[in-house]
């Protein structure tokens, strides 16, 4: 079993979607997505998890890799409607990730700290083939 994920950049900062199951099939597909990100856009990056049926301990490992990487970038992490089936605890070494009980919330903070100079920009998405509509 595997992901699907979409990104969306956003003024100030993007939108990483995943759906399916970030297990250890799925973990390699997630460090791809991660890569992808790195090379776009700019601010943090709001993981979406709402639509993920679920993670392994490898998934969780991936994020906490992502945000590692993310922090070398210069960029952080945050997630957005983690699954109920278990919570995300990296070590010491790891940068803060901040958790939001959903997407929404995750974007009404993301408006608060909004600047004017980016107003009118237009988004940009990419998505793999079997993203949902």
């Amino acid at each position: 079993m595997t992901i699907e994920w979409r990104y969306r950049i956003e003024p100030d900062y993007g939108v990483l979607s995943v759906a399916g199951h970030l297990g250890p099939e799925a973990a390699h597909r997630f460090s791809g997505a991660v890569g992808w990100v790195l090379a776009r856009g700019t601010g943090p990056v709001i993981v979406d998890l709402g639509e993920l049926r679920g993670w392994s301990t490898e998934g969780q490992l991936a994020i906490i890799a992502a945000a590692r990487r993310l922090a070398e970038g210069g960029r952080a992490l945050e997630l957005a409607a983690i699954p109920p089936d278990g919570s995300l605890v990296p070590d010491s070494t790891c940068p803060a990730i901040p958790v939001h009980c959903d997407l929404a919330t995750a974007l009404a903070v993301h408006a608060e700290r909004a600047t004017d100079s980016t107003e009118g920009d237009e988004p940009h998405e990419w998505r793999t083939g079997g993203w949902p509509d």
